[in-house]
């Protein structure tokens, strides 16, 4: 069933995909990476016949780890960058590495991996000068040269400066760097140069790596789908650097910040704390920061998830000085405005809007006018006694849940961290019952296949479903600040045999891979 035209950003055909996030790619190195591991897995998914490749912000992390308050929109993030091939290019040798190697290889202990990952990135870009070829270093130049002015720079200045002030936020800096003072900033160019500059080679690998996974992943016909939060963090280069495109006052503080009303994962809303857009500036510059954004995001992936899509529609906007979420109130967001601008000078948006929560008829509006495919989750939607299969509409994306929510033989069976009561588990066992006419021996396969049989153009699962894991492998839970974001996969669950159920799974569905 099509309830609109068809995104042209989107496949021709039906596709399968697969959630899985860099960091919980199995390797040696602590954490997942964009290198080696990386095409390995593009290969893998060919295996299983899956041709889409969705993951999570790949921003720098700060405090709390979480992918979705970066420290840039535009820099990648660095404890993503493929360790061995830093020793393939001469910048690090084998013995400097073996503290990575000692880390735990089924999760990610960031505590542990931070402070050597960056140690040993430090080291490689201190020998980038001598140890590459003259061909690299022209690219390395180039691409300072045409990032430094729109985000690189600001972004070395603040690292450094975050740094030195004990990696505290930026509004609790010295006011001469709070509030930029040019003679304070230069002084800081002069004797910081080589800190500077190695960022900037830490960046520039960072991307260097990226463009060579995403030709190799579509070379091999599967695409790469990134994911890009609607709001930026406080504690940002962009908003250090920005301060003009936000609510916030000289010293960086805001009286509002963003957040959602209660919802499926929280009695009293979700209180996010970034801070909100100041829409009058952002219009009055025709969206050209907005414009940037997207650009960089289309470099790094061929389609783009926007986190909170009904946020452009309206937001929530909370007191700053608030407990809880549930003490804001709706405020308008820039509405078609936005798209049309960005829209005009990019072309076809390469975006699905993440439309979930608390969608009006006045959200949809938004989205079908510009052509936007949204989101069905099928965990949130199996207990609507309205939804069935077929109302799925060609122009979106269905999934079985997302990184918010458990896997599906942990939602199901039920979990510790579970909000339902017991009943409201047991009415959502029955739906899902009655919706896959499967067992509950048997639920992760059979809400895949449900997912994969509708008429969405791209369906999706977290491959903790496809490998049919329960609640130990959720990688994140909504409202909480511990052991989120550190599940890996191990590679011995990604053998010949699962390889070969997934992709008769997806043949059977009228999904595969097209070659």
């Amino acid at each position: 069933m099509t309830d609109q035209t068809t995104s042209r950003v989107l496949p021709r055909s039906r596709q399968a995909g697969v959630c899985l996030h860099i960091t919980s790619l199995p390797g040696p190195y602590g954490i997942g990476e964009i290198g080696k591991e990386a095409r390995q897995f593009v290969d893998t998914m060919r295996d299983m016949q899956l041709c889409v490749w969705q993951f999570l912000p790949t921003g720098p992390t700060a405090y709390g780890d979480s992918p979705y308050q970066p420290l840039s929109t535009f820099a990648g993030n660095e404890l993503l960058i493929d360790v061995g091939q830093l020793i393939e290019m001469g910048l690090l040798a084998a013995e400097e590495v073996s503290d990575l190697i000692s880390l735990p290889s089924d999760f990610v202990d960031y505590g542990a991996l931070i402070p050597i990952k960056n140690r040993l990135l430090r080291l490689a870009a201190g020998r980038f000068e001598e140890r590459t070829s003259p061909e690299l270093k022209q690219a390395c130049d180039e691409f300072v040269e045409k990032n430094d002015n729109l985000w690189l720079h600001d972004y070395a200045l603040f690292r450094y400066l975050k740094t030195q002030h004990g990696e505290r936020p930026w509004p609790e800096w010295k006011p001469k760097y709070v509030h930029r003072r040019r003679r304070a900033l230069r002084k800081l160019e002069l004797t910081a140069e080589s800190e500077l500059a190695d960022t900037k080679v830490i960046q520039f690998l960072f991307h260097h790596q990226w463009q060579q996974l995403r030709e190799y992943a579509n070379a091999r016909g599967v695409w790469l789908f990134g994911d890009m939060p609607i709001c930026i963090a406080l504690d940002s280069s962009d908003a250090w650097a920005n301060p003009e495109i936000l609510l916030i006052d000289r010293n960086g503080r805001p009286d509002y910040v963003a957040g959602v009303p209660p919802d499926y994962f929280s009695e009293d809303g979700q209180l996010w704390g970034n801070p909100l857009y100041d829409w009058d500036n952002h219009a009055a510059n025709n969206y050209g920061w907005w414009i940037e954004r997207l650009r960089a995001s289309a470099k790094l992936a061929d389609l783009v998830r926007i986190d909170h899509f009904r946020g452009f529609e309206s937001y929530w906007s909370v007191p700053a000085k608030s407990d809880t979420a549930r003490t804001g109130r709706w405020e308008p967001g820039p509405g078609d405005a936005i798209f049309d601008a960005m829209q005009s000078a990019l072309g076809d948006l390469p975006i699905i809007a993440e439309d979930l929560g608390v969608i009006t008829p006045a959200v949809e509006a938004l989205r079908e006018r510009h052509n936007i495919p949204g989101m069905v989750v099928l965990q949130f939607d199996v207990v609507d006694d309205d939804f069935d299969l077929l109302s799925v509409a060609e122009n979106s994306v269905c999934y079985t849940g997302t990184h918010d929510n458990d896997t599906t033989i942990g939602w199901f069976r039920g979990s510790p961290d579970d909000i339902r009561s017991d009943l409201e588990i047991k009415e959502t066992q029955q739906a899902v019952l009655q919706l896959t006419g499967g067992t509950a021996d048997t639920i992760h396969t059979d809400l895949i296949i449900a997912a994969f049989s509708t008429d969405a153009r791209i369906a999706i699962a977290p491959l903790q479903d496809f490998l049919g894991l329960g609640s130990e492998a959720r990688i994140n839970t909504p409202g909480t600040s511990r052991n989120n974001w550190r599940w890996r996969v191990r590679k011995s669950e990604l053998g010949n045999e699962v390889r070969a159920r997934i992709a008769k799974l997806v043949s059977n569905s009228g999904r595969a891979l097209q070659n």
